[in-house]
């Protein structure tokens, strides 16, 4: 039982689960559910779907997560970066709105379930970290903009179209003269409002004697007073007559059954974009899983996460949905309201059900504008300014990791913006590891450490040079350090001595073994012996199955400081490294 909780971990907390427990999952999940029906509203069709499938999506997906998850407070469901990513990616192959754009979107979640799924079961999570934390932070400040953007011809009442700003920005411009006042007015008055809930509606509450818990979560679901409010001007006014768009109707009925087409040209265009979703959603998914979790000292397995997200997917799948991912709002709010396990989440989901079959009548006069606000308010909170500035000061070259991301997402799309950033990471990455940074180091007086001579006063011996190779050496490297060490050996002519300070070094490949048996050797035809110091036990344990130890010059010692004091003190006999008995107890470094 034990085993299989592991993969199913809904055995695990449901031994233990209690009345308590009950209640604060019902609290949690009335919260959520309040607050997330007009957003996944917004969210599907910010997606270029019919308002109903952002419902479908936050019901069978969420029980499945439930099921397989391992975050106790993960709210799942459509969020705003992956319903862009959906948009781009069906928008490829089909209409939005049309039949073959919404089978798209249901094959979208298939692959990236069956994607996620594959991922969890061969334990891949750590092929996330591809994405590095610049390039993900760009990626997402920039869809923030183009999704805030896109949204603007909902507050204006007009017609645009694009993937990225260039496109969307022209088209806005071009039917600007076209704006519906009385939409314009609805969008710019929700706006104010869900920006006044969010930062001046808790101190009101609180100055009124509420707690400061019940008012910060009552100002959460301040959409959902927007939204009547919204909704009743445009029955009393009566204007959709005056041209304000609504949502229309909206099936009553609990999530279809839904069967994803199984064309095999369709899920070959849709399999790139697939994965770029999956390991997208995965990285933002865990990244607030964890962060939650920590809060709480509990513990989320990565793997297992990606089951859960897969099982969410795959569900979506089949009940008409789209691709879903874990949020940081919905999962924010979830943890404020007290959800003590993944069971709120499954009771979010027969609210939202709930709502589906018989409160969808009440929101056919919300108006779009309504809806774009929501987004805009939204998203507005993805856009972070500061990070940008931090790297640039960090490191300029995962900076320019970021400004690439940013500056492709904006400019050509959402999937050749995350593949320019990982592209570029991948590459600087190998440039840092092609280049690694090493030392010629002295000892620090009166102690044994040994230090860069370029940033501390060391004690030095002309006839001895120490370097300190602070990366495991590779093939990517090995001939760097081939031409490392003989400008140093020029440098120093009176060396007689050279010791590799191996203390960073994690493995040697056999490409940079084979460095080795060649600066050896040249070393010593330069009449300069080669020594180890500091050498790791695994890293020794290759080497004796070499010749290399044999053919050694030198010799290998257990440290630097060893080294240091047998070679000055002029003891050194030459004796070959085989022989040599200062590597003793090889293993424990």
């Amino acid at each position: 039982m034990k085993h299989l909780a592991r993969y199913v971990p809904i055995l695990d907390w449901g031994r233990g689960y209690s009345r308590e427990t009950l209640t604060n999952d019902l609290v949690a999940a009335a919260i959520v559910t309040v607050m997330l029906i007009p957003q996944n509203l917004a969210y599907a069709m910010l997606a270029g779907l019919p308002p109903q499938v952002g419902l479908y999506a936050s019901t069978i997906p969420i029980i499945a997560y439930a099921l397989f998850g391992t975050s106790r407070t993960l709210a799942v469901g459509p969020v705003a970066v992956i319903s862009l990513m959906t948009l781009t990616a069906a928008s490829s192959v089909a209409a939005p709105g049309s039949a073959e754009y919404i089978a798209a979107a249901l094959v979208l979640a298939l692959l990236s379930g069956l994607i996620l799924l594959l991922m969890g079961i061969l334990k891949l999570g750590f092929l996330a970290n591809l994405l590095s934390h610049p390039v993900v932070s760009g990626f997402i400040t920039a869809s923030g903009i183009i999704i805030a953007t896109s949204q603007l011809k909902g507050i204006f009442g007009i017609p645009a179209a694009g993937e990225a700003i260039p496109e969307l920005a022209s088209t806005l411009f071009a039917n600007l003269r076209h704006t519906n006042l009385p939409t314009l007015l609805i969008g710019i008055v929700s706006i104010a409002f869900l920006f006044w809930t969010r930062k001046g509606l808790k101190p009101v509450l609180t100055a009124t004697g509420l707690q400061p818990r019940a008012a910060d979560l009552i100002a959460k679901a301040g959409p959902i007073a927007v939204v009547a409010a919204a909704t009743l001007a445009v029955v009393l006014l009566d204007l959709e007559e005056r041209g304000v768009k609504v949502v229309g109707d909206i099936p009553q009925s609990l999530p279809p059954f839904t069967s994803p087409a199984f064309d095999a040209d369709l899920w070959r265009q849709l399999a790139i974009p697939a994965l770029i979703l999956s390991i997208i959603g995965f990285v933002e998914s865990v990244s607030v899983a964890q962060t939650l979790a920590a809060k709480r000292r509990q513990r989320i397995d990565p793997d297992q996460e990606l089951i859960g997200l897969g099982a969410a997917n795959i569900a979506a799948s089949l009940s008409g949905g789209y691709p879903v991912t874990g949020g940081f709002a919905r999962s924010v709010v979830n943890f404020d309201a007290g959800a003590r396990t993944p069971a709120a989440g499954a009771f979010t989901a027969v609210g939202i059900a709930v709502a589906a079959l018989f409160l969808t009548p009440l929101l056919r006069s919300l108006p779009i504008a309504t809806l774009s606000a929501t987004i805009i308010v939204a998203v507005l909170s993805l856009i972070d300014l500061r990070t940008p500035r931090m790297i640039w000061r960090y490191s300029r070259a995962d900076f320019a990791a970021m400004a690439v991301t940013i500056a492709t997402t904006l400019l050509v799309g959402v999937e050749p913006g995350v593949i320019a950033g990982v592209a570029l990471s991948l590459a600087l990455y190998l440039w840092r590891a092609a280049r690694p940074h090493a030392a010629i180091v002295g000892r620090v007086p009166e102690t044994g450490h040994f230090r860069n001579v370029k940033r501390h006063k060391v004690i030095t011996d002309p006839n001895i040079l120490t370097i300190r190779i602070d990366e495991s050496l590779t093939y990517l490297n090995a001939r760097w350090l081939e031409e490392f060490v003989s400008e140093a050996v020029a440098e120093h002519p009176r060396a007689r001595h050279l010791v590799l300070m191996c203390s960073a070094v994690n493995s040697i490949d056999a490409s940079a073994l084979e460095s080795l048996e060649a600066i050896n050797h040249r070393l010593l035809d330069a009449g300069v012996r080669l020594h180890l110091s500091e050498v790791k036990g695994p890293v020794m344990d290759r080497l004796e199955r070499s010749s290399f130890l044999s053919d050694l010059g030198g010799q290998v010692f257990l440290s630097q400081d060893q080294a240091f004091g047998y070679l000055t003190s002029g003891t050194d006999e030459g004796e070959p490294a085989q022989s040599n008995d200062l590597w003793m107890a090889r293993g424990l470094i």
